[in-house]
């Protein structure tokens, strides 16, 4: 049955997650997701929303829905269509009261004849903003919106209206319509001609999202006269620009009810000016102000918002302390003025009726400090808290004691110590939670191991951040038990001890960090069953023992850090072989033996690839330079919600810890015992930053392309057995800031020119004593060198051409002088001509001299 409804005989739909299993038998009323009029038997609903995670696709919507004359609500929202264009049959559904085709990946020209459904109430055909897999659905024309005469809700977020004006939506939309989206649709949004032509209908509409579209004109008269207006979002459109901001607000109906004005590019604008006017929207329950660059102070007139449920001005240049009227808004259920400079204290006072309060976000305001006493009981029940990066002091806040239904606790950065209070452990699981980066210590056995009072669907994130602490003891069996976890971090603490057999409970984990540590023990095989991992570090601890085989199920592993442990045996070559996803593969500083494998080339994503201070030997594989990671510039890339990758690596000489790694590019193959020539094939790595092959017994020249790898700025080649000459394109590498070629058997005079140019410290050609020229003392002009600098190479191998040049020179002369002579001497008539002529040459020039001079005594005497 699902054929017939989703396909043809050209397309298949595929149900790889059971959404159609109960689509089974002649009775199709019986099956889930189907509704039948009670009388008649005709199929009026067909419920086939995507759930999370659940989806079908399908190459094309099948032409047999054409038969379900009666339907009246269909839906197929979040479904995969493959880019594939919207049947023209849907027209023809003329009992159709609820469409929704919502971001289901359909693409081209919406069907003009969906104006047909003079029935439909509800229209949803939005997309996802910025969709980088399929075309956008297009409207040249929103004509076709005038046969829906009943329409009450259109929903074209993210559908290509470019080139039209909202005048050209609204101008055919029934007054009928109460809520329209168009959010991100490229239009062009003024006044001209609407209020005077659509005033009725823009009287009806209550919710309006016209966010990320372009604003021309002035903006306040385009509202005047939507009386019903209830919802309003026009954030990410620059709003900044337009005359008279303030007035804008004031124009607003004062029925409005949520409000939002994010990323409207306000900078510099002072929050106490536009709060001024918002003191007219009594009714007003949600204000988004955020990420605008708003300045000043948070003005006290706030608390004139008596019905304020919803304050958002994170993201702001906020400063001074927060008001403690804000502890007035009795009805306020979540207040985040997160990444400001706000400062002072917060004290009880702030909170003093805010017995609503379910979301409290101040957090990244590092001169904000909450002071309250010991013995607060606070009036709410907080369901997520951010308290990140200010300062609380004085240990674990005794006032979450009674704090049980948090879904969120970030903590991180505030300046807690000591131990992990035992009440902690009797409190219901918190579902995300980050004590990281503070001076927490004693064992984990306290963290909270009650009942959790979450359902699956109302949180996603299940975080554990412990980071950067001095926790001690061994990992807590209690661990175990949170199966839910998709993030731990529990690196640079003190733990000791092995990584508990319970741990393969936790099969849903994606990040695990147990770097920097005391653990030890090796690698447990059951990790090689977490088959959703992407990061796995366990980096800077006591592991020893070779890799377990089992690790090559981690199909997904984007991070693999085992560096500065006592790991041992070969490199498999299954790395290459099973983990095609790998961006970073660090050994750095183990005992790994054997050679660097082949295999490792077909990770074409690799960035990172530290193998430095271990045992290998062979040569460096020349298909390394395969690896498109390290060819190509790399853009930023975050795991989760404020996870750090924390990895280090050697460049310019020393270590250095980066926490957005996707931007880094390194190849350090340092320390080890390969020999052979360096593969030229490197060089074709224009995007690596960092190369380190020192200190192995690498032979022949430095490649003459090397010129070619333009983003290097750390390259050390030092301690090797290299020769012959520096080639001159290393002078290419404008970026180069990090230089090491010491102790090889280099020779020759040192390049100069561009970036080489800062690079004068003389050690890092030390160790190379046939090499000359600056920054070194040694001058390669002193004749008495025996190192032949180029110049002199060329000037020496052509000395003789020379010598044979000058006795051309003259044999020439000679022959040329004694020629004449001898023929003069026996031709008397040649010789009386010649002499004939010098002697009326030698008349002529006398006689002009002679004339010359008179006419100079003439002037003279007349003067």
């Amino acid at each position: 049955m699902s054929d017939l409804l989703f396909s043809n005989s050209n397309t298949v739909v595929t149900d790889d997650y059971g959404m159609l299993s109960s689509w089974v038998g002649n009775d199709c009323c019986r099956w889930e997701r189907v509704m039948c009029d009670g009388v008649t038997g005709n199929v009026e609903s067909l419920h086939l929303r995507a759930d999370f995670g659940t989806y079908l696709l399908s190459e094309k919507m099948g032409t047999s829905l054409r038969e379900l004359r009666h339907i009246k609500y269909l839906d197929l929202s979040g479904n995969l269509f493959r880019g594939n264009r919207i049947p023209e049959f849907i027209g023809s559904l003329k009992q159709l009261t609820y469409l929704n085709l919502s971001n289901a990946y359909f693409s081209g020209i919406i069907p003009h004849n969906i104006g047909n459904l003079s029935n439909l109430k509800n229209l949803d055909l939005r997309s996802f903003p910025g969709n980088r897999y399929y075309d956008q659905l297009i409207a040249h024309d929103t004509n076709w919106i005038s046969g829906l005469s009943s329409l009450e809700h259109i929903d074209l977020s993210a559908v290509n209206l470019t080139g039209l004006k909202i005048l050209d939506v609204v101008l055919y939309m029934a007054p009928s319509v109460k809520v329209l989206s168009l959010s991100y649709c490229g239009l062009l949004i003024d006044d001209r001609g609407l209020l005077r032509n659509l005033s009725t209908a823009l009287s009806n509409i209550k919710h309006l999202d016209l966010s990320g579209n372009i604003f021309t004109g002035e903006l306040p008269h385009f509202f005047q006269n939507m009386t019903s207006l209830q919802f309003l979002d026009l954030s990410s459109s620059p709003l900044g620009v337009a005359s008279n901001f303030a007035n804008l607000l004031s124009m607003i109906p004062s029925l409005l009810l949520e409000l939002h004005l994010s990323h409207c590019s306000l900078d510099e604008t002072h929050l106490s000016h536009i709060l001024h006017n918002l003191t007219t929207l009594s009714n007003i329950q949600y204000l988004d102000l955020s990420q605008n660059g708003l300045t000043g102070s948070i003005p006290e007139s706030l608390r004139k918002l008596k019905m304020l449920q919803v304050l958002d001005l994170s993201f702001n240049d906020l400063n001074n302390s927060i008001p403690e009227s804000i502890g007035q808004l009795s009805k306020l259920r979540s207040l985040d003025v997160s990444s400001n400079h706000l400062e002072g204290e917060i004290y009880e006072s702030h909170f003093a009726n805010l017995s609503l309060l379910k979301e409290f976000n101040v957090g990244s305001n590092s001169k904000l400090t909450l002071n309250v006493s010991h013995e607060w009981l606070p009036p709410f029940q907080l369901i997520r808290i951010d308290l990140s990066s200010c300062k609380i002091g004085n240990g674990f806040p005794p006032w979450l004691r009674n704090q049980r239904k948090l879904h969120r606790l970030a903590l991180s950065n505030t300046t807690i110590s000591g131990p992990l209070p035992t009440w902690l452990r009797k409190m219901p699981i918190i579902p995300f939670m980050d004590l990281s980066h503070n001076n927490l210590n004693g064992p984990l056995t306290n963290l909270p191991n009650g009942v959790a009072n979450v359902d699956e669907e109302d949180f996603y994130e299940r975080v554990l951040y412990l980071q950067n602490n001095t926790f001690n003891e061994s990992i807590p069996r209690s661990l175990c038990k949170r199966k839910d976890l998709v993030y731990l971090d529990l690196s640079k603490n003190q733990l000791i001890g092995i990584i508990p057999k319970c741990f393969k409970n936790l099969q849903n984990l994606k990040f695990l960090r147990l770097s920097s540590n005391g653990l030890s023990g090796i690698i447990p095989s059951f990790i090689g069953h977490f088959s959703i991992l992407e990061s796995l570090n366990l980096n800077d601890n006591n592991f020893s023992g070779e890799l377990p085989i089992e690790l090559w199920n981690l199909s997904e592993l984007w991070v693999l850090d085992l560096g500065d442990n006592a790991f041992c045996g070969k490199i498999p070559e299954w790395i290459g072989e099973k983990i095609k996803l790998l961006q970073v593969f660090r050994l750095h500083k183990n005992n790994f033996t054997g050679g660097i494998p082949q295999s490792l080339c077909t990770n074409i994503n690799l960035q990172i690839l530290d193998v430095a201070h271990n045992n290998l030997i062979g040569t460096i594989p020349h298909c390394l330079g395969e690896l498109q990671g390290m060819r190509n510039s790399h853009s930023l890339v975050f795991f989760g919600d404020g996870t750090e990758e924390g990895l280090v690596q050697v460049m310019k000489g020393s270590s250095l810890e980066y926490n957005t790694w996707s931007i880094v590019t390194n190849m350090d193959l340092s320390s080890n015992k390969l020999v052979g020539d360096i593969p030229v094939e490197l060089t074709t790595l224009q995007g690596l930053l960092g190369l380190n092959l020192s200190n192995n017994h690498l032979s022949g020249g430095i490649p003459d392309h090397i010129g070619n790898m333009t983003a290097l700025f750390s390259l050390d080649l030092s301690g090797n057995n290299l020769g012959g000459l520096i080639p001159s394109s290393i002078s290419a590498l404008t970026f180069l800031s990090h230089l090491n070629l010491s102790n090889n058997n280099l020779s020759g005079r040192i390049p100069t020119g561009n970036q080489l140019q800062t690079l004068i410290d003389p050690s890092i050609y030390d160790g190379n004593k046939h090499l000359c020229g600056a920054p070194l003392p040694k001058n390669c002009s002193n004749p008495n060198d025996p190192t032949i600098t180029p110049n002199k190479k060329y000037e020496a191998a052509h000395e003789p051409n020379k010598v044979w040049f000058y006795m051309d020179i003259i044999y020439g002369s000679a022959t040329g002088f004694w020629g004449v002579t001898v023929v003069l001497i026996l031709k008397k008539r040649w010789r009386h001509k010649l002499f004939m002529f010098a002697e009326e040459s030698m008349d002529k020039i006398h006689v002009a001299i002679m004339v010359r001079v008179n006419k100079m005594r003439r002037g003279r005497g007349a003067m």
